[in-house]
């Protein structure tokens, strides 16, 4: 992707879930998403209240924020992917301050990152927590 393309950012409804499973497996996230299992993906995304995009003037899908929320306290970031050409463009700072600003400024963002990405959220300005507990999926 050239640097200089425009990116749109936006709040939709739904996407595609061939487009969501591709942005996954591009990403990386593929390896802990359940990218072969198209019914689960497109439960997650009918069960998502918060979905921020990032699309090139084209149309096609470079990057996704899916999230829950009450839209009055907080917020759960349960993917932030992008696809590799788009990566180190400023796309996934991008996702985090449209979904940010979909939010408004009286909502928390709350995510659990993967390890590579510790520092990308660190460089983003989000602080680290550690006091978050889970019950781990079975599968």
């Amino acid at each position: 992707m050239n640097p200089t393309d425009a990116v749109v950012y936006t709040r939709e409804a739904t996407i595609a879930v061939a487009d969501f499973q591709r942005v996954l497996v591009d990403s990386g996230l593929g390896a802990i998403r359940p990218v072969d299992d198209l019914p689960r993906l497109q439960t997650m995304l009918d069960n998502a209240n918060l979905i921020v995009t990032a699309r090139r003037g084209d149309g096609e899908l470079i990057g996704v924020a899916r999230c829950f929320t009450d839209f009055s306290w907080s917020c759960y970031l349960s993917e932030l992917a992008v696809s590799p050409r788009a990566q180190g463009l400023g796309i996934g700072k991008g996702l985090l301050d449209e979904t940010r600003r979909q939010l408004g400024p009286t909502v928390s963002l709350i995510l659990a990152s993967v390890p590579e990405a510790v520092g990308f959220y660190e460089r983003a300005g989000m602080a680290r927590i550690n006091e978050a507990f889970w019950y781990k999926r079975e599968r």
